[in-house]
């Protein structure tokens, strides 16, 4: 290593340059040795896997196995009627899966016409394990499913599909054959072409080597620029143009990191799912420009609000916003909650079409525990959903939370404390 690293820049593409050409000589000699070997590799992977009959062959064990075998599982009351109806959908996909890489597959002229006939079958079958799917849907008993329409259909699909297979094994021992007939001629047109690239790979290499060391510094120069460039565009993508929080992405990454840090250590983690009321309104009524002005001045309170290194701030999409803060326990959580509620109200931003305030306010939804290994992933999410759609449902402008996954919840509403500040 040491010896390699003394050489300078235009010895060591040199030295490249011959260990490439080396190789490359060391590769034809290898292929000429190892030809009969890669002749029978080649008959073995054509003839012996046969791709289409084992699509086509997996597409009928489906169809006897899987799908029949659910119908009489659930006749017998072996199986519940939702588990039917799962594996008949998965069965039906298995099929299709199947039957499209089937059509993938090169096809004569003369073989398109049954296989679109063949396709037509199919599709008739399918419909008919689709319908019993729709009826075990709308609630009708699957147990007095005809078996003589099941194995009806289950006998016709077998016979077209048999003779498929046995129309696509006749052809592969047909290829097997003619591939052994020029297999002789292709190995001389192989071993020349070998040559010739062999030739043209060197010759390539020389200019390309010769080329690499001329623009050794411009390479390097384009380097750094595409590192910046890299990083200015790391960071765009994980932030909102219009609010220029962080958005969905960040989110998606920073959401399981933190939730992580705070199982490991048992400590409180806060998500806050933030609304604005009636935004749709607001955008009929002043416009999106002024509508984006909105989301502007609502983000810059949250931005403003939280500046703590472990609170985070995402724009998730439209009006909603997402809070996710850490070490912060449930008091202080419910004291951000309302003082971003006030803070948005405050600014005093006139919403005509709100049925909430004259002014544009904020709901929330809000949950905070202390993290432990039994907390899952998902709970915060939909709970946090689940509470913001509560205080929208109790009059808008307030918060709603739960701690400590319990089943209390509090709300704040802007009328009481109104009143309270007149009294």
């Amino acid at each position: 290593m040491k010896f390699i690293e003394a050489l300078k820049l235009k010895n060591k593409l040199f030295l490249l340059f011959l260990l490439i050409t080396f190789g490359l000589i060391s590769i034809g000699i290898m292929g000429a040795v190892n030809m009969k070997s890669m002749k029978k590799n080649i008959d073995y992977i054509y003839f012996g896997s046969l791709v289409p009959v084992t699509e086509l062959n997996n597409i009928l064990q489906t169809y006897n196995g899987e799908l029949t075998t659910t119908i009489y599982k659930i006749k017998s009351a072996q199986i519940s009627q939702s588990e039917a109806i799962a594996r008949i959908d998965s069965a039906l996909n298995k099929i299709k899966k199947n039957w499209q890489s089937y059509k993938s597959h090169y096809k004569k002229e003369h073989e398109i016409e049954y296989v679109e006939y063949v396709a037509l079958e199919i599709k008739s079958i399918n419909n008919y394990f689709i319908s019993i799917v729709k009826e075990g849907i709308a609630g009708k008993d699957l147990k007095s499913i005809s078996l003589n329409t099941l194995e009806h259909n289950a006998e016709k699909i077998h016979q077209i599909l048999s003779k498929l297979i046995n129309y696509e094994v006749e052809v592969a021992r047909y290829e097997r054959s003619y591939f052994l007939q020029k297999y002789d001629t292709l190995v001389s047109q192989v071993f020349t072409i070998l040559v010739l690239v062999v030739i043209g790979i060197l010759f390539i290499s020389y200019y390309v080597f010769k080329s690499i060391q001329n623009d050794h510094t411009t390479l390097e120069i384009a380097t750094k620029k595409l590192k910046q460039a890299n990083k200015k565009l790391e960071n765009v993508s994980y932030t909102d143009s219009l609010t220029s929080l962080h958005n969905r992405r960040y989110f998606n990454f920073i959401y399981d990191k933190e939730l992580q840090r705070a199982r490991r250590n048992h400590t409180y983690i806060t998500y806050m799912m933030l609304d604005i009321d009636y935004f749709k309104q607001y955008n009929d009524t002043y416009g999106h420009l002024e509508g984006d002005s909105a989301l502007k001045s609502v983000a810059k309170v949250l931005k403003e609000s939280l500046k703590r290194p472990g609170d985070f701030v995402f724009r998730l999409g439209g009006e909603e916003f997402g809070i996710l803060l850490t070490q912060t326990n449930e008091e202080n959580s419910e004291k951000i909650a309302q003082g971003i509620c006030d803070a948005v109200r405050a600014k005093e931003i006139k919403h005509e079409r709100s049925k909430a305030n004259a002014f544009l306010t904020v709901s929330i939804g809000l949950v905070c525990c202390i993290a432990d290994e039994a907390l899952d992933d998902e709970i915060l999410l939909s709970k946090a959903d689940k509470l913001l759609y509560e205080a929208k449902e109790s009059g808008r402008d307030r918060y709603r939370s739960e701690t400590n996954g319990a089943n209390e919840s509090t709300e704040t509403e802007v009328a009481e404390e109104k009143i309270e500040k007149k009294l």
